[in-house]
Protein backbone atom coordinates (compact mmCIF):
# COMPACT_ATOMS: atom_id res chain seq x y z
CA UNK A 1 0.00 0.00 0.00
CA UNK A 2 1.39 3.65 -1.01
CA UNK A 3 -0.42 5.41 1.66
CA UNK A 4 -2.24 7.43 -0.75
CA UNK A 5 -5.96 8.73 0.57
CA UNK A 6 -7.90 9.25 -2.84
CA UNK A 7 -11.28 10.63 -2.40
CA UNK A 8 -14.46 8.55 -2.53
CA UNK A 9 -17.01 8.81 -5.23
CA UNK A 10 -20.60 7.80 -4.95
CA UNK A 11 -23.47 7.40 -7.33
CA UNK A 12 -26.47 9.75 -7.16
CA UNK A 13 -28.22 7.77 -4.10
CA UNK A 14 -32.19 7.15 -4.44
CA UNK A 15 -34.48 9.11 -2.39
CA UNK A 16 -35.42 8.26 0.92
CA UNK A 17 -38.75 6.45 0.74
CA UNK A 18 -40.72 8.87 3.31
CA UNK A 19 -39.83 12.24 3.48
CA UNK A 20 -40.88 15.61 5.34
CA UNK A 21 -40.45 19.33 4.33
CA UNK A 22 -37.21 19.79 2.94
CA UNK A 23 -36.40 16.15 2.22
CA UNK A 24 -35.43 15.22 5.77
CA UNK A 25 -36.07 11.84 6.22
CA UNK A 26 -36.66 10.17 10.07
CA UNK A 27 -35.53 6.95 10.81
CA UNK A 28 -38.42 4.93 11.88
CA UNK A 29 -38.65 2.97 15.47
CA UNK A 30 -36.94 -0.65 14.39
CA UNK A 31 -34.72 0.60 11.68
CA UNK A 32 -31.44 -0.08 12.03
CA UNK A 33 -28.73 2.73 12.02
CA UNK A 34 -26.81 3.18 8.79
CA UNK A 35 -23.99 1.60 10.41
CA UNK A 36 -25.12 -1.10 12.82
CA UNK A 37 -23.01 -2.50 15.52
CA UNK A 38 -22.65 -6.27 14.35
CA UNK A 39 -20.68 -9.49 14.96
CA UNK A 40 -21.94 -10.56 11.30
CA UNK A 41 -23.11 -14.22 10.51
CA UNK A 42 -19.67 -15.81 10.67
CA UNK A 43 -19.03 -14.15 14.68
CA UNK A 44 -22.25 -15.33 15.55
CA UNK A 45 -21.88 -18.90 13.99
CA UNK A 46 -18.65 -19.75 16.13
CA UNK A 47 -20.32 -17.94 19.12
CA UNK A 48 -23.28 -19.81 19.12
CA UNK A 49 -21.22 -23.30 18.09
CA UNK A 50 -18.98 -22.57 21.07
CA UNK A 51 -22.06 -21.94 23.57
CA UNK A 52 -23.70 -25.47 22.14
CA UNK A 53 -20.60 -27.35 22.28
CA UNK A 54 -19.91 -26.60 26.23
CA UNK A 55 -23.64 -27.01 26.74
CA UNK A 56 -23.84 -30.22 25.47
CA UNK A 57 -20.64 -31.84 27.20
CA UNK A 58 -21.85 -30.69 30.56
CA UNK A 59 -25.18 -32.18 29.90
CA UNK A 60 -25.00 -36.10 31.87
CA UNK A 61 -26.67 -38.09 29.05
CA UNK A 62 -24.81 -36.85 26.01
CA UNK A 63 -21.97 -36.51 27.78
CA UNK A 64 -22.06 -40.30 28.13
CA UNK A 65 -22.92 -40.66 24.79
CA UNK A 66 -19.69 -38.64 23.69
CA UNK A 67 -17.08 -40.13 25.89
CA UNK A 68 -17.99 -43.34 24.74
CA UNK A 69 -17.72 -41.90 20.85
CA UNK A 70 -14.20 -40.19 22.09
CA UNK A 71 -13.06 -43.96 23.16
CA UNK A 72 -13.80 -45.48 20.18
CA UNK A 73 -11.93 -42.88 18.03
CA UNK A 74 -9.06 -43.00 20.34
CA UNK A 75 -8.50 -46.72 19.56
CA UNK A 76 -9.11 -46.44 16.15
CA UNK A 77 -5.68 -43.81 15.65
CA UNK A 78 -4.15 -45.95 18.27
CA UNK A 79 -4.28 -49.33 15.85
CA UNK A 80 -2.76 -47.39 12.99
CA UNK A 81 0.23 -45.79 14.89
CA UNK A 82 3.93 -45.96 13.31
CA UNK A 83 7.13 -45.11 14.27
CA UNK A 84 7.60 -42.12 11.17
CA UNK A 85 3.80 -41.12 12.17
CA UNK A 86 4.57 -40.75 15.51
CA UNK A 87 7.74 -38.66 14.97
CA UNK A 88 6.02 -36.48 12.81
CA UNK A 89 3.44 -36.06 15.32
CA UNK A 90 5.44 -34.90 18.12
CA UNK A 91 6.72 -32.48 15.53
CA UNK A 92 3.32 -31.36 15.16
CA UNK A 93 2.37 -31.36 18.38
CA UNK A 94 5.57 -28.70 19.45
CA UNK A 95 2.98 -25.73 17.91
CA UNK A 96 1.26 -26.10 20.73
CA UNK A 97 3.85 -25.49 23.26
CA UNK A 98 4.16 -23.14 25.76
CA UNK A 99 7.03 -21.55 24.04
CA UNK A 100 5.69 -21.73 20.71
CA UNK A 101 2.54 -19.57 22.04
CA UNK A 102 4.72 -17.11 23.78
CA UNK A 103 6.97 -16.53 20.74
CA UNK A 104 3.43 -15.78 18.76
CA UNK A 105 1.88 -13.73 21.63
CA UNK A 106 4.69 -11.56 22.46
CA UNK A 107 5.92 -11.14 18.56
CA UNK A 108 2.04 -10.06 18.06
CA UNK A 109 2.46 -7.96 21.14
CA UNK A 110 5.67 -6.15 19.88
CA UNK A 111 3.77 -5.65 16.10
CA UNK A 112 1.70 -3.71 17.64
CA UNK A 113 3.30 -1.52 19.48
CA UNK A 114 5.70 -0.66 16.77
CA UNK A 115 3.13 0.06 14.67
CA UNK A 116 1.23 1.59 17.80
CA UNK A 117 -2.32 0.25 17.28
CA UNK A 118 -3.46 0.33 21.09
CA UNK A 119 -6.72 -0.64 20.57
CA UNK A 120 -5.53 -3.64 19.19
CA UNK A 121 -3.45 -4.28 21.64
CA UNK A 122 -5.63 -3.98 24.77
CA UNK A 123 -8.69 -5.92 22.43
CA UNK A 124 -5.60 -8.96 22.15
CA UNK A 125 -4.07 -9.00 25.75
CA UNK A 126 -8.09 -8.87 27.07
CA UNK A 127 -8.74 -11.72 24.80
CA UNK A 128 -6.57 -13.99 25.38
CA UNK A 129 -6.49 -13.64 29.56
CA UNK A 130 -10.17 -13.88 29.36
CA UNK A 131 -10.52 -17.00 26.88
CA UNK A 132 -7.52 -18.41 29.09
CA UNK A 133 -9.88 -18.18 32.22
CA UNK A 134 -12.72 -19.48 30.62
CA UNK A 135 -10.75 -22.15 29.62
CA UNK A 136 -9.20 -23.23 32.22
CA UNK A 137 -12.81 -22.69 34.82
CA UNK A 138 -14.31 -25.01 32.41
CA UNK A 139 -11.63 -27.88 32.47
CA UNK A 140 -12.75 -27.71 36.08
CA UNK A 141 -16.18 -27.44 35.72
CA UNK A 142 -16.45 -30.60 33.65
CA UNK A 143 -14.03 -32.23 34.92
CA UNK A 144 -12.71 -34.67 31.89
CA UNK A 145 -10.29 -36.87 32.61
CA UNK A 146 -7.99 -38.30 29.73
CA UNK A 147 -7.71 -41.53 27.66
CA UNK A 148 -7.73 -45.04 30.04
CA UNK A 149 -7.55 -47.79 27.62
CA UNK A 150 -4.77 -45.69 25.18
CA UNK A 151 -1.23 -45.11 25.85
CA UNK A 152 -0.60 -41.12 25.65
CA UNK A 153 2.82 -40.21 23.76
CA UNK A 154 2.63 -36.54 24.59
CA UNK A 155 2.95 -34.78 28.09
CA UNK A 156 0.07 -33.31 29.75
CA UNK A 157 -1.47 -31.76 32.56
CA UNK A 158 -4.94 -31.23 33.94
CA UNK A 159 -8.69 -32.31 32.59
CA UNK A 160 -9.08 -32.84 29.28
CA UNK A 161 -11.92 -30.89 28.11
CA UNK A 162 -11.88 -28.13 26.83
CA UNK A 163 -7.62 -28.91 25.22
CA UNK A 164 -6.50 -25.90 26.90
CA UNK A 165 -2.98 -25.37 24.42
CA UNK A 166 -5.62 -25.78 21.39
CA UNK A 167 -7.29 -23.30 23.35
CA UNK A 168 -4.42 -20.93 23.47
CA UNK A 169 -2.86 -21.53 19.72
CA UNK A 170 -6.57 -20.75 18.83
CA UNK A 171 -6.95 -17.53 20.79
CA UNK A 172 -3.30 -16.21 19.37
CA UNK A 173 -3.66 -17.21 16.19
CA UNK A 174 -7.33 -15.16 16.09
CA UNK A 175 -5.58 -12.69 17.36
CA UNK A 176 -2.87 -12.20 14.86
CA UNK A 177 -5.16 -12.65 12.06
CA UNK A 178 -7.68 -9.54 13.17
CA UNK A 179 -4.77 -7.39 14.71
CA UNK A 180 -2.05 -7.55 11.98
CA UNK A 181 -3.42 -9.21 8.97
CA UNK A 182 -5.25 -6.39 6.57
CA UNK A 183 -8.83 -7.23 6.11
CA UNK A 184 -10.29 -8.38 2.70
CA UNK A 185 -8.20 -11.19 0.80
CA UNK A 186 -4.81 -11.26 3.20
CA UNK A 187 -7.15 -12.01 6.07
CA UNK A 188 -9.57 -14.60 4.62
CA UNK A 189 -6.23 -16.52 3.63
CA UNK A 190 -5.09 -15.96 6.91
CA UNK A 191 -8.41 -17.51 8.07
CA UNK A 192 -8.39 -20.35 6.10
CA UNK A 193 -4.27 -20.98 7.05
CA UNK A 194 -5.32 -20.65 10.74
CA UNK A 195 -8.57 -23.72 10.24
CA UNK A 196 -5.99 -25.68 8.37
CA UNK A 197 -3.39 -25.44 11.12
CA UNK A 198 -6.11 -25.65 14.16
CA UNK A 199 -7.51 -28.58 11.98
CA UNK A 200 -4.53 -30.63 11.99
CA UNK A 201 -3.30 -30.09 15.14
CA UNK A 202 -6.75 -31.77 15.98
CA UNK A 203 -5.83 -34.92 14.49
CA UNK A 204 -2.54 -34.89 15.79
CA UNK A 205 -3.41 -34.51 19.46
CA UNK A 206 -6.03 -37.30 19.22
CA UNK A 207 -3.54 -39.32 17.33
CA UNK A 208 -1.05 -38.75 20.48
CA UNK A 209 -4.08 -39.34 22.69
CA UNK A 210 -3.41 -36.59 24.61
CA UNK A 211 -6.48 -34.89 23.65
CA UNK A 212 -9.98 -36.54 23.15
CA UNK A 213 -11.81 -35.81 19.92
CA UNK A 214 -14.26 -33.65 21.82
CA UNK A 215 -11.80 -31.78 23.90
CA UNK A 216 -9.93 -31.01 20.66
CA UNK A 217 -12.77 -29.60 18.70
CA UNK A 218 -14.01 -27.85 21.72
CA UNK A 219 -11.14 -26.24 22.82
CA UNK A 220 -10.13 -25.17 18.85
CA UNK A 221 -13.94 -23.57 18.86
CA UNK A 222 -13.94 -21.68 22.01
CA UNK A 223 -10.66 -19.97 21.03
CA UNK A 224 -11.68 -19.21 17.37
CA UNK A 225 -15.21 -18.14 18.94
CA UNK A 226 -14.48 -15.82 21.80
CA UNK A 227 -11.57 -14.59 19.63
CA UNK A 228 -13.24 -13.35 17.07
CA UNK A 229 -16.42 -12.16 19.27
CA UNK A 230 -13.91 -10.48 21.03
CA UNK A 231 -12.12 -8.45 18.19
CA UNK A 232 -15.99 -7.77 15.88
CA UNK A 233 -17.40 -6.38 19.25
CA UNK A 234 -14.14 -4.15 20.50
CA UNK A 235 -12.43 -3.33 17.77
CA UNK A 236 -14.42 -3.78 14.67
CA UNK A 237 -12.78 -2.81 11.48
CA UNK A 238 -15.17 -0.53 10.62
CA UNK A 239 -13.40 1.75 13.54
CA UNK A 240 -10.37 0.48 13.84
CA UNK A 241 -8.85 -0.84 10.39
CA UNK A 242 -5.52 -2.48 10.47
CA UNK A 243 -3.75 -0.64 7.45
CA UNK A 244 0.00 -0.01 6.94
CA UNK A 245 0.23 3.65 5.86
CA UNK A 246 1.24 6.86 7.50
CA UNK A 247 -1.06 8.79 9.18
CA UNK A 248 -2.91 9.00 12.68
CA UNK A 249 -4.41 6.23 14.00
CA UNK A 250 -7.40 9.02 15.47
CA UNK A 251 -8.15 9.08 11.34
CA UNK A 252 -11.30 6.53 10.56
CA UNK A 253 -11.40 4.85 7.23
CA UNK A 254 -14.68 6.41 5.06
CA UNK A 255 -14.60 4.02 2.41
CA UNK A 256 -17.03 0.94 2.31
CA UNK A 257 -19.63 0.81 4.58
CA UNK A 258 -19.00 3.69 6.13
CA UNK A 259 -18.66 5.48 3.31
CA UNK A 260 -22.36 4.36 2.44
CA UNK A 261 -23.80 5.19 5.86
CA UNK A 262 -22.57 8.59 5.93
CA UNK A 263 -24.15 8.94 1.97
CA UNK A 264 -27.66 7.53 3.76
CA UNK A 265 -26.93 9.51 6.73
CA UNK A 266 -26.47 12.96 5.45
CA UNK A 267 -29.07 12.70 2.83
CA UNK A 268 -31.32 11.66 5.55
CA UNK A 269 -30.37 14.04 8.10
CA UNK A 270 -29.43 17.30 6.33
CA UNK A 271 -30.89 16.28 2.99
CA UNK A 272 -27.97 16.65 0.91
CA UNK A 273 -26.60 14.17 -1.95
CA UNK A 274 -23.24 13.28 -1.62
CA UNK A 275 -21.32 12.70 -4.19
CA UNK A 276 -17.96 12.34 -3.04
CA UNK A 277 -15.71 12.16 0.32
CA UNK A 278 -12.34 13.11 0.90
CA UNK A 279 -10.32 13.45 3.95
CA UNK A 280 -8.13 16.39 4.48
CA UNK A 281 -5.85 17.94 6.57
CA UNK A 282 -5.02 14.79 8.10
CA UNK A 283 -1.45 15.80 9.47
CA UNK A 284 -3.28 18.64 11.68
CA UNK A 285 -5.89 17.04 13.47
CA UNK A 286 -5.63 14.34 15.73
CA UNK A 287 -9.02 14.38 17.76
CA UNK A 288 -11.33 13.94 14.89
CA UNK A 289 -11.47 12.68 10.91
CA UNK A 290 -11.66 15.98 9.21
CA UNK A 291 -13.37 15.71 5.58
CA UNK A 292 -14.35 17.53 2.37
CA UNK A 293 -17.71 16.30 1.16
CA UNK A 294 -19.00 17.43 -2.40
CA UNK A 295 -22.79 17.70 -2.00
CA UNK A 296 -25.55 18.90 -4.00
CA UNK A 297 -28.97 19.84 -2.51
CA UNK A 298 -32.42 19.23 -3.73
CA UNK A 299 -32.74 22.61 -5.99
CA UNK A 300 -29.28 23.67 -5.40
CA UNK A 301 -25.93 23.23 -7.42
CA UNK A 302 -22.95 21.38 -6.02
CA UNK A 303 -20.55 22.65 -3.46
CA UNK A 304 -18.32 21.35 -0.81
CA UNK A 305 -18.61 21.03 3.08
CA UNK A 306 -16.46 20.58 5.22
CA UNK A 307 -17.51 17.53 7.81
CA UNK A 308 -15.67 16.16 11.10
CA UNK A 309 -16.35 12.27 12.20
CA UNK A 310 -16.31 11.53 15.54
CA UNK A 311 -16.57 7.77 16.83
CA UNK A 312 -16.18 6.77 20.33
CA UNK A 313 -12.27 5.81 20.09
CA UNK A 314 -12.05 9.52 20.18
CA UNK A 315 -13.95 10.06 23.18
CA UNK A 316 -11.51 7.68 25.44
CA UNK A 317 -8.11 9.33 23.01
CA UNK A 318 -9.72 12.73 24.68
CA UNK A 319 -10.34 10.88 28.48
CA UNK A 320 -7.18 9.66 28.20
CA UNK A 321 -5.19 13.03 27.11
CA UNK A 322 -6.57 14.93 29.94
CA UNK A 323 -6.07 12.85 32.15
CA UNK A 324 -2.25 12.15 31.06
CA UNK A 325 -1.86 16.57 31.35
CA UNK A 326 -3.27 16.82 34.73
CA UNK A 327 -1.07 14.41 35.52
CA UNK A 328 1.80 16.07 33.70
CA UNK A 329 0.76 19.56 34.00
CA UNK A 330 -1.88 19.85 36.68
CA UNK A 331 -5.15 21.77 36.46
CA UNK A 332 -4.48 23.43 32.91
CA UNK A 333 -8.03 24.79 32.98
CA UNK A 334 -11.39 22.83 32.12
CA UNK A 335 -9.74 19.49 31.75
CA UNK A 336 -13.01 17.49 32.54
CA UNK A 337 -12.93 14.80 29.85
CA UNK A 338 -16.47 14.60 27.73
CA UNK A 339 -18.47 11.18 28.62
CA UNK A 340 -19.97 10.08 25.10
CA UNK A 341 -19.37 11.03 21.29
CA UNK A 342 -22.84 12.63 21.69
CA UNK A 343 -22.00 14.84 23.81
CA UNK A 344 -18.77 15.66 22.09
CA UNK A 345 -20.21 16.72 18.59
CA UNK A 346 -22.89 18.56 20.22
CA UNK A 347 -20.82 20.97 22.39
CA UNK A 348 -18.92 21.70 18.93
CA UNK A 349 -22.33 22.17 17.14
CA UNK A 350 -23.02 24.86 19.78
CA UNK A 351 -19.63 26.41 19.69
CA UNK A 352 -19.78 27.22 15.85
CA UNK A 353 -23.58 28.62 16.49
CA UNK A 354 -22.53 30.86 19.03
CA UNK A 355 -19.28 32.25 17.49
CA UNK A 356 -22.02 32.59 14.44
CA UNK A 357 -24.15 34.73 16.91
CA UNK A 358 -20.88 37.00 17.36
CA UNK A 359 -20.21 37.10 13.91
CA UNK A 360 -16.70 36.25 14.50
CA UNK A 361 -15.25 34.49 11.25
CA UNK A 362 -15.84 30.73 11.66
CA UNK A 363 -17.73 28.33 9.61
CA UNK A 364 -20.81 28.66 9.05
CA UNK A 365 -22.58 25.30 11.36
CA UNK A 366 -24.84 22.97 9.00
CA UNK A 367 -26.11 20.61 11.53
CA UNK A 368 -25.49 17.24 13.36
CA UNK A 369 -25.34 13.67 11.66
CA UNK A 370 -26.01 10.50 13.28
CA UNK A 371 -23.77 7.92 12.00
CA UNK A 372 -24.52 5.47 14.58
CA UNK A 373 -26.22 6.34 17.64
CA UNK A 374 -24.04 6.67 20.65
CA UNK A 375 -20.98 5.68 18.24
CA UNK A 376 -20.33 7.94 15.66
CA UNK A 377 -21.62 11.26 14.96
CA UNK A 378 -20.56 14.05 12.23
CA UNK A 379 -20.64 17.82 12.48
CA UNK A 380 -21.28 19.40 8.72
CA UNK A 381 -19.89 23.38 8.38
CA UNK A 382 -19.30 25.49 5.63
CA UNK A 383 -16.32 25.12 3.62
CA UNK A 384 -13.65 27.59 2.79
CA UNK A 385 -12.97 27.15 -0.38
CA UNK A 386 -9.98 28.56 -2.11
CA UNK A 387 -8.40 29.42 1.10
CA UNK A 388 -4.33 28.24 2.68
CA UNK A 389 -3.04 27.69 5.97
CA UNK A 390 -1.66 30.51 7.36
CA UNK A 391 1.78 28.58 7.56
CA UNK A 392 1.57 28.31 3.53
CA UNK A 393 -0.02 31.60 2.88
CA UNK A 394 1.28 34.71 2.05
CA UNK A 395 0.08 37.25 5.33
CA UNK A 396 0.05 40.97 4.91
CA UNK A 397 -0.66 43.72 7.85
CA UNK A 398 -4.63 43.38 7.29
CA UNK A 399 -4.47 39.30 8.01
CA UNK A 400 -2.21 40.57 10.84
CA UNK A 401 -4.99 42.78 12.16
CA UNK A 402 -7.75 40.91 11.34
CA UNK A 403 -5.97 38.11 13.43
CA UNK A 404 -5.34 40.37 16.56
CA UNK A 405 -9.22 42.19 16.09
CA UNK A 406 -10.51 38.43 15.99
CA UNK A 407 -8.66 37.67 19.78
CA UNK A 408 -9.84 41.06 20.73
CA UNK A 409 -13.78 40.51 19.97
CA UNK A 410 -13.25 36.78 21.31
CA UNK A 411 -12.10 38.50 24.92
CA UNK A 412 -14.94 40.87 24.95
CA UNK A 413 -17.70 38.28 23.87
CA UNK A 414 -15.93 36.10 27.09
CA UNK A 415 -14.92 33.49 24.53
CA UNK A 416 -11.05 31.42 24.23
CA UNK A 417 -10.59 29.39 21.32
CA UNK A 418 -7.54 27.09 23.33
CA UNK A 419 -6.14 26.20 20.32
CA UNK A 420 -4.54 28.89 18.12
CA UNK A 421 -2.16 27.21 15.82
CA UNK A 422 -1.28 27.81 12.27
CA UNK A 423 -3.35 24.50 10.99
CA UNK A 424 -6.31 26.15 12.54
CA UNK A 425 -6.01 29.54 10.82
CA UNK A 426 -7.15 29.91 7.12
CA UNK A 427 -6.49 32.56 4.68
CA UNK A 428 -8.93 32.95 1.98
CA UNK A 429 -9.48 36.07 -0.45
CA UNK A 430 -6.42 37.87 1.86
CA UNK A 431 -8.76 37.42 4.87
CA UNK A 432 -8.86 35.67 7.77
CA UNK A 433 -10.73 32.72 8.66
CA UNK A 434 -10.58 30.51 12.47
CA UNK A 435 -11.35 27.18 11.91
CA UNK A 436 -11.40 23.79 14.71
CA UNK A 437 -13.67 25.59 17.56
CA UNK A 438 -14.49 22.73 19.53
CA UNK A 439 -11.95 23.52 22.40
CA UNK A 440 -13.73 27.22 22.55
CA UNK A 441 -14.13 28.22 26.25
CA UNK A 442 -17.18 30.22 27.52
CA UNK A 443 -15.91 32.69 30.57
CA UNK A 444 -12.49 30.98 30.86
CA UNK A 445 -10.14 32.96 32.94
CA UNK A 446 -8.10 35.69 32.46
CA UNK A 447 -4.60 33.35 32.17
CA UNK A 448 -6.76 31.40 28.91
CA UNK A 449 -7.63 34.26 27.86
CA UNK A 450 -3.60 35.72 28.06
CA UNK A 451 -2.70 32.99 26.43
CA UNK A 452 -4.89 32.96 23.44
CA UNK A 453 -3.69 36.71 22.81
CA UNK A 454 0.49 35.08 22.35
CA UNK A 455 -0.32 32.05 20.56
CA UNK A 456 -2.00 34.42 18.15
CA UNK A 457 1.10 36.93 17.80
CA UNK A 458 3.42 33.94 17.41
CA UNK A 459 1.38 32.36 15.16
CA UNK A 460 1.26 35.85 12.86
CA UNK A 461 5.10 36.72 13.48
CA UNK A 462 6.23 33.09 11.94
CA UNK A 463 4.64 34.72 8.83
CA UNK A 464 5.95 38.54 9.12
CA UNK A 465 7.79 39.44 12.28
CA UNK A 466 7.30 39.93 16.03
CA UNK A 467 8.18 44.47 15.69
CA UNK A 468 5.07 44.19 13.12
CA UNK A 469 2.87 41.79 14.67
CA UNK A 470 3.60 44.15 18.46
CA UNK A 471 2.89 47.73 16.44
CA UNK A 472 -0.83 46.11 15.36
CA UNK A 473 -1.13 44.82 18.41
CA UNK A 474 -0.86 47.66 20.20
CA UNK A 475 -4.43 48.93 18.20
CA UNK A 476 -6.41 46.44 20.58
CA UNK A 477 -4.27 45.92 23.20
CA UNK A 478 -2.64 48.05 25.85
CA UNK A 479 1.47 46.89 26.78
CA UNK A 480 0.26 45.80 30.02
CA UNK A 481 -2.46 43.42 28.45
CA UNK A 482 0.51 42.01 25.96
CA UNK A 483 3.24 41.70 28.67
CA UNK A 484 1.12 39.51 30.60
CA UNK A 485 -0.26 37.30 27.88
CA UNK A 486 3.63 36.47 26.96
CA UNK A 487 4.39 36.19 30.80
CA UNK A 488 1.48 33.47 30.80
CA UNK A 489 2.77 31.85 27.87
CA UNK A 490 5.44 29.29 28.15
CA UNK A 491 5.81 25.55 26.88
CA UNK A 492 2.59 23.41 27.37
CA UNK A 493 0.15 26.74 27.24
CA UNK A 494 1.26 26.68 23.39
CA UNK A 495 -0.48 23.61 20.98
CA UNK A 496 2.13 21.32 20.06
CA UNK A 497 1.85 22.28 16.25
CA UNK A 498 2.72 25.92 17.37
CA UNK A 499 5.43 25.28 19.27
CA UNK A 500 7.29 22.92 16.41
CA UNK A 501 6.77 25.39 14.37
CA UNK A 502 8.27 28.16 16.63
CA UNK A 503 11.77 25.48 16.52
CA UNK A 504 11.56 25.06 13.30
CA UNK A 505 11.78 28.87 12.12
CA UNK A 506 14.82 29.14 14.62
CA UNK A 507 13.98 33.09 15.43
CA UNK A 508 13.57 33.33 19.30
CA UNK A 509 10.11 35.39 18.65
CA UNK A 510 9.11 34.96 22.14
CA UNK A 511 12.17 36.56 23.38
CA UNK A 512 11.50 39.06 20.78
CA UNK A 513 7.59 39.95 22.15
CA UNK A 514 8.67 39.48 26.01
CA UNK A 515 12.30 42.42 25.37
CA UNK A 516 9.32 44.60 23.12
CA UNK A 517 6.50 44.32 25.82
CA UNK A 518 6.89 45.99 29.73
CA UNK A 519 8.86 43.40 32.24
CA UNK A 520 6.93 41.32 33.95
CA UNK A 521 7.15 38.19 36.22
CA UNK A 522 6.43 34.38 34.68
CA UNK A 523 2.56 33.31 35.53
CA UNK A 524 3.23 29.64 36.83
CA UNK A 525 0.93 27.60 35.22
CA UNK A 526 2.43 24.14 37.25
CA UNK A 527 -0.77 23.50 40.04
CA UNK A 528 -0.16 21.05 42.44
CA UNK A 529 -3.53 20.08 43.89
CA UNK A 530 -4.79 16.45 45.94
CA UNK A 531 -6.64 15.50 42.53
CA UNK A 532 -3.45 15.83 40.70
CA UNK A 533 -1.65 13.96 43.59
CA UNK A 534 -4.16 11.05 43.95
CA UNK A 535 -4.70 10.78 39.95
CA UNK A 536 -0.76 10.20 39.29
CA UNK A 537 -0.90 7.71 42.48
CA UNK A 538 -3.77 5.62 41.30
CA UNK A 539 -3.04 5.34 37.52
CA UNK A 540 0.55 4.15 38.76
CA UNK A 541 -1.24 1.37 41.23
CA UNK A 542 -3.75 0.51 38.50
CA UNK A 543 -1.07 -0.16 35.77
CA UNK A 544 0.97 -2.12 38.21
CA UNK A 545 -2.27 -4.62 38.77
CA UNK A 546 -2.68 -4.89 35.15
CA UNK A 547 0.98 -5.52 34.37
CA UNK A 548 1.21 -7.92 37.47
CA UNK A 549 -2.43 -9.85 35.92
CA UNK A 550 -1.12 -9.91 32.88
CA UNK A 551 2.71 -11.51 33.50
CA UNK A 552 0.85 -13.51 36.16
CA UNK A 553 -1.45 -14.96 33.87
CA UNK A 554 0.98 -15.68 31.15
CA UNK A 555 2.90 -17.22 33.29
CA UNK A 556 0.21 -19.90 34.21
CA UNK A 557 -1.37 -20.38 30.97
CA UNK A 558 0.74 -19.82 28.15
Amino acid sequence: MDGTIRPQRFPDPPPPAATTRGGFHRRPSGEPPPLPHELGRTGRFWLYLALAIVLLISYGPFRAAVEHWDAVQLRFLADHRGPRLTDGALLLNALTSRWTIRILRWGTIGTLVVFRRWRHLLVFLGAVVAVEVVAYQLTLAIGHARAFDVRILADWSGFAMPSRPLVSLAISLIGIAYALVVPGRPRYVAKWAIAIVLGVLCLVRMYLAVDHPSSAIAGAVVGVALGVTAFRWFAPNDAFPVAYRRGKTAHLDVGGRRGEAIVRAVRDQLGLAVLQIKPIGLEGSGGSTPLRLQVRGEDGPERYVFAKLYAKSHVRADRWYKAGRTILYGALEDETPFQTVRRFVEYEDYTLRLLEDYDLTTPKPYGVVEITPEREYMIVMEFFEHAVELGDAAVDERVIDEGLRLVREMWDAGLAHRDVKPANLMVQDGHLRLIDVFFVQVRPSPWRQAVDLANMMLVLALRSDAPTVYRLALRYFSEDEIAEAFAATRGVASPTQLRASLKRDGRDLLGEFRALAPAREPIKIQRWSLRRIALTIGVAIAAFVALGMVVSNWAVFA
